[in-house]
């Protein structure tokens, strides 16, 4: 049964934040029922775009849902407005829900705030546009605001930093609900690449040697990408993308500036951290990420200390 999506829809919504997690969710096939409410039938959104057949506000949302709160092209603005003022306080009606667990809901740039203003972020960690950030924190003190941060997920709920990160946040929900396979697919239909994690900082490994259009070094990345914690000897990755390895190496010297080697290290250094600040051991960390004990991670953290 597919997961029923609302996208809560204001007038002066930012286009983006509806169509690329949209889009997005649709790419992955029949996973997602998405619907779009909001307390007018009709909102002209930014870029011109005007979004119709909008459906009433629903009393409450069934048990399961995914709210998506987009963010607007002005938030001072339509954030004060009257339409903003019935979708706050329907929002704060939904509170005990997304606090129970029956509603995951999608806070996508600056749609954190209005999330915010309804009450809904107390003690939650959560993030927002960089140009937002500060109101954030002046309208939900006792939230757990952070900086350069993709997206965080927090007590069932999920906040981005900008327009295209909504993009990252549902790729993160297609990699939940239906695999990592699923996501991956989208992600290469879309020409975006699932290249980011939720708590990365902005400059990851996913990011940083991602933002180059050349299939034969994808190929080796998602590769590399689906089963980090496996050797990945030079001559056997090149065969599995069809090419020799004097060449692959070639490539990701030319368009990433980084060999084979050092770049399935600092996947694995990236999935170490991660393991980590879950609160996993230092082995068993080291484990997962492929690396043959604690020791080596740590000599690797020493040698790439980046992460």
């Amino acid at each position: 049964m597919a997961t029923p999506v609302w996208f809560l829809m204001l007038p002066g919504v930012l286009t983006l934040d509806v169509t690329g997690p949209a889009e997005t969710l649709a790419l992955s096939g029949d996973a997602f029922a998405l619907r779009y409410i909001g307390p007018v039938p009709v909102v002209k959104g930014t870029a011109g775009l005007t979004f119709g057949e909008i459906e009433p506000l629903p009393e409450q949302l069934p048990p399961g849902s995914i709210l998506v709160v987009p963010g607007a092209g002005d938030s001072r603005r339509s954030f004060s407005s009257e339409e903003a003022r019935i979708a706050r306080n329907w929002l704060a009606r939904q509170q005990p829900a997304i606090h129970a667990g029956d509603i995951t809901i999608i806070c996508i740039c600056s749609g954190t705030l209005l999330a915010a203003q309804a009450g809904i972020l107390n003690g939650v960690e959560c993030t927002t546009h960089h140009n937002v950030i500060s109101r954030l924190r002046q309208a939900a003190p006792a939230a757990k605001v952070r900086d350069n941060r993709i997206f965080v997920v927090d007590q069932g709920v999920w906040s981005s930093a900008g327009i295209t990160t909504g993009i990252d946040l549902a790729l993160h929900l297609i990699h939940q609900r239906c695999g990592a396979q699923t996501a991956l697919e989208v992600a290469r239909e879309m020409v975006v690449w699932f290249r980011r994690a939720g708590d990365d900082p902005q400059l990851s490994p996913w990011l940083q040697h991602r933002n180059h259009q050349h299939p034969a070094i994808h190929r080796a990345q998602d590769l590399m990408l689906s089963h980090p914690q496996d050797s990945w000897p030079l001559e056997a990755l090149a065969g599995r993308v069809h090419v020799s390895a004097r060449h692959l190496s070639r490539l990701f010297r030319q368009h990433l500036g980084i060999s084979v080697h050092d770049y399935h290290q600092s996947l694995r250094l990236a999935i170490a951290q991660q393991q980590l600040v879950q609160g996993e051991s230092l082995e068993r960390a080291a484990l997962a990420a492929g690396f043959s004990s604690a020791r080596q991670l740590r000599r690797m953290q020493t040698r790439q200390p980046a992460i």
